[in-house]
C-alpha cells in the first residue's frame, strides 16, 4: 500500500514538495470534460507530457480523475438524449489516448450536478470544513472557488427535468457495456466516484451510486477488472452502511482502484460536515487495516482537507498546503503502523 496525492498542475514548487514529503504516487485532474484545469491534458500529447514529465522527476502518475458527467455537454449521455452515442464515441476517444499514453486508471462520477456542498462548518480550533444539508438552499459544487445559490442558478436543470434514477441506470448500463471493452483491450481500469452527498435526490435530480447495494448492482452490469471503483472512502462513510464492510466487500473483489482517504461526521447522507483525518466517526486505523487484511495494495490520497489558519492554496484537492502535509503525515504514519 502506498500514499499519494492528487494535483492539477505541474510546476517546480508541486514537484519538489511531492518529493520533499516522499509522495512518490500522483492522480492528475484532468480529461474529457474538464474546463477548469489543465485544458492541453485532453489529447494523446499532452496525456502523454504528463506521464513523461512526472517519470523524469521520480514520480508515478497512478491515475487521472475527472467528471465528465458534470459539465451539460455530456449530459444527454446520463438522459439517453440525441447526441449520446456521438458523446459516448468522443468520450471513448480519449479514454484510448489515455491508454495509450500509459494512465493505467481513470476515475470519474455519474452526477450531473456534481459533488454538492452547502455552508461550511466549524470545527476543531475554529477550522472551516465543507458541509452538506438537504434543507440548505444555498448550494455549490464541491470546489475552492466555487459559488454558491439556488441549484436552477448553478445549472439547466431543465435538461435534466423529469429524469429517474432506472433512466440513469438504464443509460448507465449503456455506457458501461460500450466503453468496458474498449477499457479491456487498451489496457485501462475504469472505477466509478460515489455521488457525494449520496442522498437519493438533490434539487429533484436522482442520485443513484448512493449505497452499499448500488455499488453491487454497479460491478454486475460488467464483471471485468475494468469495471470499478474510485472508492471515495469518505463518501461512502457518508451513507448509512458499514463501511469496514464496504470496504472488506469490494477490496476482497479487487474493485477498489484507489481510495480518497478522508473522514466525515456521521453516517448520515442528508447531513454531515467533514472533519480532520483524525476526527471524524471512522476509526482510520481500523478502515486501513480492513484494506490492508482484504490484500488491497494500491494507494491512499489526503481528500478534502479543511481550511486551516495561515495556509496557502495548493494545486489540486481541497485544502492549502498546512492542511494536506498534516493529512499526507497521518497517511504515512498509519502505512507504516501497517509494516
Amino acid at each position: 500500500m502506498k500514499n499519494a496525492w492528487a494535483i492539477s498542475e505541474i510546476n517546480d514548487e508541486v514537484i519538489k514538495l511531492s518529493q520533499q514529503l516522499g509522495v512518490k504516487n500522483i492522480i492528475y485532474y484532468g480529461g474529457p470534460g474538464q474546463t477548469h484545469y489543465d485544458l492541453s491534458a485532453k489529447t494523446f500529447d499532452g496525456y502523454k507530457r504528463i506521464v513523461e514529465t512526472l517519470k523524469s522527476h521520480e514520480l508515478n502518475l497512478v491515475a487521472f480523475e475527472g467528471g465528465f458527467i458534470g459539465n451539460p455537454r455530456y449530459w444527454d449521455v446520463v438522459t439517453g438524449g440525441p447526441r449520446r452515442n456521438e458523446l459516448i464515441e468522443e468520450l471513448i476517444s480519449q479514454i484510448t489516448d489515455m491508454a495509450r499514453a500509459g494512465i493505467p486508471i481513470f476515475g470519474y462520477h455519474w452526477m450531473p450536478l456534481g459533488p454538492l456542498r452547502s455552508d461550511p462548518t466549524i470545527i476543531r480550533g475554529e477550522a472551516s470544513a465543507t458541509a452538506f444539508d438537504s434543507l440548505d438552499q444555498n448550494i455549490a459544487i464541491a470546489g475552492k472557488t466555487s459559488k454558491k445559490g439556488n441549484l436552477s442558478d448553478l445549472f439547466p436543470l431543465e435538461n435534466l427535468s423529469g429524469i429517474t434514477s432506472e433512466t440513469m441506470w438504464k443509460n448507465l448500463e449503456y455506457w458501461i457495456k460500450a466503453v468496458t471493452p474498449v477499457a479491456e483491450e487498451e489496457g485501462i481500469r475504469l472505477g466509478i466516484h460515489p455521488d457525494d452527498p449520496p442522498d437519493r435526490e438533490v434539487g429533484g435530480v436522482p442520485r443513484i451510486l448512493n449505497s452499499f447495494d448500488a455499488y453491487k448492482r454497479l460491478m454486475d452490469i460488467y464483471p471485468s477488472d475494468h469495471n470499478a471503483i474510485e472508492f471515495c472512502q469518505g463518501t461512502f462513510s457518508e451513507m448509512d452502511e458499514d463501511i469496514y464492510e464496504m470496504i472488506k466487500y469490494f477490496a476482497d473483489r479487487k474493485k477498489v482502484l484507489y481510495v480518497h482517504f478522508r473522514n466525515v461526521s456521521s453516517p448520515t447522507p442528508g447531513s454531515f460536515h467533514e472533519e480532520f483525518i483524525n476526527t471524524g466517526y471512522v476509526d482510520m486505523y481500523k478502515a486501513m487495516k480492513t484494506y490492508k487484511d482484504a490484500g488491497y495494495e494500491g494507494c491512499f490520497m489526503d481528500d478534502h482537507c479543511p481550511d486551516i489558519e495561515g495556509d496557502k492554496d495548493f494545486p489540486g484537492n481541497l485544502g492549502g498546503y498546512r492542511s494536506r502535509v498534516f493529512a499526507q503525515g497521518y497517511i504515512q504514519a498509519l502505512l507504516d503502523s501497517m509494516r
